[in-house]
């Protein structure tokens, strides 16, 4: 009896222990639940019940937002252009990190290597958005890609020589800007003739150009002349003249054509003069052609509607592939070395030994860094926004962006904006759901 009184006490103070350490364990966690509540439960719950009203938010129209999500173009292709980066982005990333985690493992300055890649996580996106949108300028003397692009091509292909040339009017010449151009009267052999151009800056002039001379006669099988810049400085000189002061305009390619054909071709001296030879008698028109006279190779058009969402992707691959590289490092740093001695003791080759030891034994830090990317890649705003230009903004939209358009971005459809946030959420729950079950199995 004197057992079961000392008991009863025993257990009281038990339960009255378990009682404070819940209460001190409420005590504790109550502000995080009231942030989170503030934070995240509240907002979902209030954009669940905005998005069943209408844009002024008077109105109850129930799915009706919903309804209008599957109709709307423009949403539509939000929600392509999401799929693809959900598609593209986490694979080429994993796939990345992957690569560049195992050679680090064989580079000897494997740390700053690493430290290297992974600067770019501590640029915003803001600032990575404004970098790469400076990078993709069309503009080759401002996109460094452009200008890099640009370099290249004219190292296979020579840049015309005068761009911006034109022929003066009723001076002998007929064609319009950008060529080609041809003479007006035919001409025969032993015929000298004079083609004046402007519209060229003096800088524009190649720095071995020389005073214009005026051709002579070119005998019975030739046809001779100058091809020249028909301004004299000061603007003195009269046009369509070889006037003292003006320069020869050395490179110009000039074709004597018959029936169509081209009879010969020369090319201007540094003087200007040119040469067409072996002409049989009868009547030529001589062409400039437009190869002349071409605009300069600007480049790819990175932010036009064709190549926006591969060129923000390829941004957004700047700034997280050293995160990728970081987490599978992690994981190769922890598979077992033996196994893989052991595999090179029976004679596999380093591809086999990554395909079928490597890869299998990192296959859940793989996926938990491609779902991780997954939800990341899901609520991209940032880059989107910044470097996509105003003309081509929908055509790289996705829905981050299209929600933020439609709510507050001059579509002040905050019903419809709210069911977009609502989808968005659904979208992204899974993969969260996912990625937590991977790392409790993990922790367990």
């Amino acid at each position: 009896m004197a057992d079961t009184v000392t008991a009863r006490p025993a257990a009281d103070g038990r339960r009255l222990a378990r009682r404070r350490k819940r209460r001190l364990a409420v005590l504790f966690v109550l502000p995080a639940l009231l942030l989170l509540g503030a934070l995240v439960v509240y907002p979902v719950l209030f954009s669940f019940g905005r998005s069943l009203f209408d844009a002024d938010g008077d109105r109850f129209v129930g799915a009706a937002n919903y309804a209008a999500l599957v109709q709307d173009p423009a949403t539509l292709k939000a929600i392509r252009n999401s799929a693809v980066w959900v598609v593209v982005a986490p694979t080429l990333l994993t796939g990345l990190g992957l690569m560049l985690a195992v050679l680090t493992e064989k580079v000897r300055w494997a740390t700053a290597f690493k430290l290297v890649l992974f600067l770019p996580m501590a640029v915003s996106f803001l600032a990575a958005g404004i970098i790469f949108r400076l990078a993709y300028e069309q503009d080759p003397d401002r996109g460094v890609l452009n200008a890099a692009a640009a370099a290249v091509h004219d190292g296979f292909d020579d840049a015309a020589a005068y761009p911006t040339a034109r022929a003066r009017e009723g001076h002998g010449l007929t064609g319009s800007a950008g060529g080609p151009y041809n003479t007006a009267d035919t001409v025969r052999p032993g015929d000298t003739l004079n083609l004046g151009f402007i519209g060229i800056a003096p800088d524009a002039v190649p720095a071995g150009a020389e005073a214009a001379a005026a051709g002579a006669g070119g005998g019975a099988d030739a046809i001779t002349g100058v091809v020249h810049l028909d301004f004299a400085p000061g603007g003195a000189g009269t046009p369509g003249r070889v006037d003292a002061g003006e320069k020869g305009l050395p490179g110009m390619t000039v074709e004597a054509v018959r029936d169509g054909r081209v009879a010969a071709t020369a090319t201007s001296a540094e003087d200007g003069s040119f040469r067409l030879t072996g002409l049989a008698d009868g009547a030529y028109t001589v062409r400039l052609p437009a190869a002349n006279f071409e605009a300069p190779y600007q480049g790819v058009n990175w932010l036009g509607p064709a190549l926006v969402t591969p060129a923000i992707i390829g941004a957004y691959l700047w700034v997280w592939t050293g995160f990728s590289m970081v987490l599978i490092g992690a994981g190769l740093a922890a598979i077992p070395r033996d196994a893989l001695e052991a595999a090179r003791m029976d004679g596999a080759t380093e591809g086999q030994i990554f395909r079928k030891i490597t890869v299998p034994l990192l296959a859940p830090v793989l996926t938990v860094v491609f779902v991780t990317l997954v939800i990341n890649v899901m609520k991209v705003f940032d880059l989107v926004w910044i470097i996509a230009p105003g003309p081509v903004q929908e055509e790289a939209n996705v829905l981050a962006t299209r929600m933020w358009m439609v709510s507050f971005g001059g579509g002040n459809d905050q019903g419809l904006g709210s069911a977009l946030s609502m989808v968005l959420l659904l979208l992204v729950v899974p993969a969260m759901i996912f990625n937590v079950r991977r790392f409790r199995r993990s922790g367990a």
